[in-house]
């Protein structure tokens, strides 16, 4: 994950691995890690359908205001999303388990139907990408203002969200009998863009990619064994002030929940 806070203007996503060379690591981004594991043939007891989980490693996803210097995963099982923390860095008051969503599935296979073609996000990358994205409107129930990642429009209150397929189909690493398909490249988008966790721009690059089925014991099961069991859990308190450290400032800024006061 490319948390991009310097010249991102000059230089929109999608990015082939790195941010262009003219970005300085350390001084115009932040490089971290993680891993997604994701089963669209999940069932639950109540015929919940999907399953995905995000893990983030030290640094968790910079689109809430604090400081994101921990680790953490979201955990999506049907339409209920769940936040998990860990002991090693987990950031004092928070819990290690809260409800994240009660409407927030995981992306259906044939999510990228949803989303427009952006021929500027393509042949930024020469063609070898094939890029979808939109920025959102500041304002509530309106259209999408623009499509395609450039001109930037952070200033404008805009949220970016995009994705990018490799445009030549290639053999899974893994399961060698499975016909070649173009394998997902990034996942690029707006962050918080305030300081915490200064992150304007975001790209998410994807690498070892392969159809494996994940362990439910690493995986889907976390949510059952945190939550002890079906007791309900508390909300999520992570797109406003906090007792973690959350963004304290009285500016505005677009978040994924929404503008809101901070």
């Amino acid at each position: 994950m490319y948390r991009v806070f310097n010249n991102y203007v000059d230089n929109p996503p999608p990015y082939d691995g790195k941010p262009p060379a003219s970005l300085r690591e350390g001084e115009d981004y932040q490089v971290s890690h993680g891993q997604t594991w994701y089963d669209s043939t999940w069932r639950g007891p109540d015929g919940e359908e999907g399953a995905m989980m995000e893990y983030y490693d030290e640094w968790s996803l910079p689109i809430f205001p604090m400081d994101n210097h921990f680790s953490s995963a979201f955990i999506s099982l049907g339409d209920k999303a769940y936040f998990l923390t860990y002991d090693k860095d987990r950031p004092q008051g928070m819990p290690p388990i809260c409800q994240f969503s009660d409407l927030n599935h995981p992306p259906r296979r044939d999510f990228i139907k949803h989303l427009p073609y952006s021929p500027g996000d393509s042949l930024r990358l020469g063609g070898r990408v094939q890029g979808y994205s939109f920025w959102t409107n500041p304002q509530p129930s309106k259209s999408p203002i623009q499509v395609g990642a450039s001109p930037d429009r952070t200033e404008d209150g805009a949220i970016l969200f995009g994705y990018a397929f490799e445009s030549e189909w290639t053999p899974d690493t893994v399961d060698k009998s499975a016909a070649p398909y173009r394998h997902p490249h990034s996942f690029y988008f707006s962050g918080f863009p305030l300081d915490p966790p200064n992150a304007p721009m975001v790209s998410q690059n994807f690498s070892d990619f392969a159809m494996v089925r994940p362990d439910p014991s690493e995986t889907w099961d976390l949510v059952a064994e945190l939550s002890g069991g079906g007791k309900i859990l508390p909300a999520c308190n992570l797109f406003g002030p906090a007792e973690t450290g959350a963004h304290s400032s009285a500016r505005m800024a677009p978040t994924w929940a929404g503008k809101k006061q901070l």
